[in-house]
């Protein structure tokens, strides 16, 4: 990847020095044979102008500017009419156009796909209101599972979670035979107003990449991923399944958080010693699951029927994460690697690989 950027400017800034040579032949600045044909001084300010918009573009493009896509698209149009001026002798700087558009579209989606997503944190990010943080329901209330699970986990020592904001990585893949592909993700959390913003980069093959993003904001699920942020190879919801399905996955994600087994949305029904079941309410919208914890206390596993897909005609299938091992964070231990399996009729389908590699509480900040 580092290699394909650095080929990428090294054409950029030859392209934008070849230029020069029609500002240099229009004010007899030097003598340019590959150039036969005349160059007004007009003209020739116009090859200097656009060598001086390719470097811009360059500059901006090194020091990962938003700007550089849409100055880069500019100085290959004015580029591309000064070749066809003189077509016999720079016809082949079309090439060189036409790598730098690709490129400059591509990024120029990309800004705006990252535009959306950051003010969609930042709107939920509005809402966080620490002020309103109090203790909703009390601990022993709670049944002897749950009880244990947040005593163990340092939860009950500590202040309540009222947002979050985390990084993850791990793997994922789109069938059960499908080629497992890398990913990059930050997620942040509303606990105040039950809500999360996923985003995500997954690697499908070198120089391929997908960009998602998941979210359940008031009460409303909606799930987006684009093909090198350009086209949309997934868009949906809001629906009443997406809706449900985003808000157990919100549930389920609560178990990085144990103080907000307390939330006044969530009830619990004790099953046996080491499962509960979970039931969360919130803006007419009722899901269940079922917690289930190890005989130390730790939380192991959360299982519910979840749609299936994101699509309306969706079908409720078996969901199950699976911790595969612990971590503490600010003094909290939780499950910060998983893997998430859907349970189907044809045999189990283990599609998510994750593993949490920051985790700030009571942060309503975005990453840098």
């Amino acid at each position: 990847m580092v290699t394909i950027r650095y080929l990428f400017a090294f054409v950029v800034l030859i392209h934008a020095l070849i230029h020069l040579m029609g500002f240099a032949k229009a004010f007899q600045l030097a003598r340019i044979e590959n150039i036969s044909s005349s160059i007004s001084k007009p003209a020739g300010v116009a090859w200097l102008i656009t060598t001086v918009l390719f470097m811009v573009a360059l500059t901006g493009f090194y020091l990962d500017k938003p700007f550089w896509p849409v100055v880069a698209l500019i100085a290959s149009v004015a580029s591309q009419i000064i070749i066809v001026t003189v077509w016999k002798d720079a016809r082949w700087g079309t090439l060189a156009n036409a790598m730098i558009m690709v490129v400059a579209i591509q990024a120029f989606a990309n800004v705006q796909f990252q535009k959306m997503i950051t003010d969609e944190i930042e709107g939920l990010l509005h809402h966080v209101d620490e002020s309103t943080v109090t203790a909703h329901q009390q601990p022993e209330t709670l049944p002897k599972p749950v009880y244990k699970w947040l005593k163990h986990s340092g939860a009950l020592d500590n202040e309540t979670v009222y947002c979050a904001r985390i990084k993850q990585t791990g793997r994922m893949r789109t069938t059960p035979d499908g080629k497992w592909m890398n990913f990059t993700a930050e997620q942040y959390f509303d606990f105040q107003n039950p809500a999360f913003v996923w985003t995500t980069q997954v690697e499908m093959i070198s120089l391929i990449t997908l960009t998602g993003r998941d979210k359940f904001v008031n009460g409303e699920g909606e799930m987006l991923i684009k093909l090198l942020s350009l086209v949309a190879v997934a868009d949906e919801g809001p629906h009443d399944k997406i809706n449900s399905a985003a808000m157990l996955r919100f549930l389920g994600e609560t178990s990085w958080f144990p103080s907000t087994a307390l939330s006044p949305y969530i009830t619990w029904q004790e099953m046996d010693s080491v499962s509960a079941k979970v039931t969360m309410k919130y803006k007419d919208i009722t899901v269940q699951g079922t917690f289930f914890f190890t005989e130390e206390g730790d939380f192991s596993a959360f299982e519910a029927a979840r749609y299936y897909g994101g699509s309306a005609d969706s079908r409720l299938e078996n969901w199950r994460i699976d911790v595969v091992d612990y971590k503490t964070f600010n003094g909290i231990r939780i499950p910060y690697k998983n893997r998430v399996t859907w349970k189907l009729e044809e045999g189990d389908f283990m599609w998510l690989e994750l593993e949490i590699t920051a985790l700030e509480p009571n942060n309503p900040t975005r990453f840098e």
